[in-house]
């Protein structure tokens, strides 16, 4: 299991608790508790990443934001946005165990197409893949690190 394992992003102190065999995280975003799963452990480590790291606002950060894609609610996974609302940053989390192949890659760029983000990153905690997109040439280009925080 796949639960609590060490990720290739900062270490943080996040407020566990055990109620009654089950694992429960406070949100700092959502500002509640959460029950505590592989893919949420990396997505929790990566918005501290998002706000210790690389200087973004926590109240810029949407966790789990619904959306319809092809007449079907789905769920993003983070969105970051800037001062004026616009959308920036666009993350698809996996489980630790859940490799990233091109139907991780497929289902953030499905998403995108509601989203229209240009910068969009996939994580399973361990490996991180970014890339930004450039919707009037309908091209993308792989990058090496995530940009910090920029509030234009």
């Amino acid at each position: 299991m796949d639960l609590l394992v060490p990720l290739n992003l900062p270490p943080h102190p996040f407020k566990i608790t055990d109620r009654n065999g089950q694992l429960i995280l406070f949100d700092v975003i959502r500002k509640r508790d959460i029950i505590l799963t592989p893919e949420e452990w990396v997505r929790q480590h990566f918005v501290q990443y998002l706000i210790h790291q690389k200087s973004y606002p926590k109240g810029l950060i949407k966790l789990e934001g619904g959306h319809v894609l092809h007449g079907k609610a789905k769920r993003s996974d983070i969105v970051v946005f800037n001062t004026r609302g616009d959308k920036i940053l666009l993350v698809e989390c996996k489980a630790p165990s859940v490799p990233i192949d091109q139907k991780t890659f497929d289902q953030v760029a499905r998403y995108n197409m509601v989203h229209r983000v240009k910068t969009l990153v996939v994580t399973n905690g361990l490996q991180h893949y970014y890339c930004t997109i450039d919707f009037e040439t309908r091209t993308y280009n792989f990058i090496h690190d995530l940009p910090d925080y920029s509030p234009l």
